[in-house]
């Protein structure tokens, strides 16, 4: 899917990132303060560019429609993500839980006997399905926390 939005979240919507991950949505996370650094990460990979910074929305790259960059109004992140549902036409439903929340990277399928002497005895025993994430390592299954943030999606996504 060439036409799938990918974005650069600056580090004052920090929190997006993790959201659009949980989504599915490629979203690398901008940890420097150059302005100058994120227009040219965004242009040369194709992203959006995700911000409170009302200056980057002036830049001549923005305003002459050369790059896209979404200006986020509030610093909630429950209605900075319904900003990005609303504005982008983003589907919550994309491919949730496909990407490694912390470091951007697709999971890929483990196999239940390879984990269990990496996850709690509790989840090796209660849980069926896991992914792992191949750069940090993190693994990931289908708990309370991932039943959590799929509520909230759907509340947020519109059900």
């Amino acid at each position: 899917m060439t036409d799938t939005p990918k974005f650069v979240v600056d580090h004052n919507v920090g929190k997006l990132a993790r959201w659009l991950r949980l989504m599915g949505y490629d979203a690398r996370f901008f940890r420097g303060d150059e302005d100058a650094e994120l227009v040219a990460l965004a242009l040369n990979e194709g992203r959006i560019i995700l911000t409170r910074d009302s200056r980057i929305m002036q830049r001549r790259l923005v305003t002459r429609g050369r790059l896209k960059a979404l200006l986020i109004g509030s610093d909630q992140p429950h209605e900075q993500i319904r900003q990005l549902i609303d504005s982008l036409h983003l589907d919550w439903r994309f491919s949730p839980f496909s990407l490694c929340l912390e470091c951007n990277q697709p999971l890929v399928e483990r196999k239940k006997a390879e984990l269990k002497e990496l996850v709690p005895p509790y989840v090796f025993k209660t849980q069926e399905q896991f992914r792992q994430c191949p750069s940090c390592q993190r693994i990931y299954w289908r708990g309370t926390h991932w039943r959590a943030m799929t509520r909230r999606l759907e509340g947020l996504g519109g059900g």
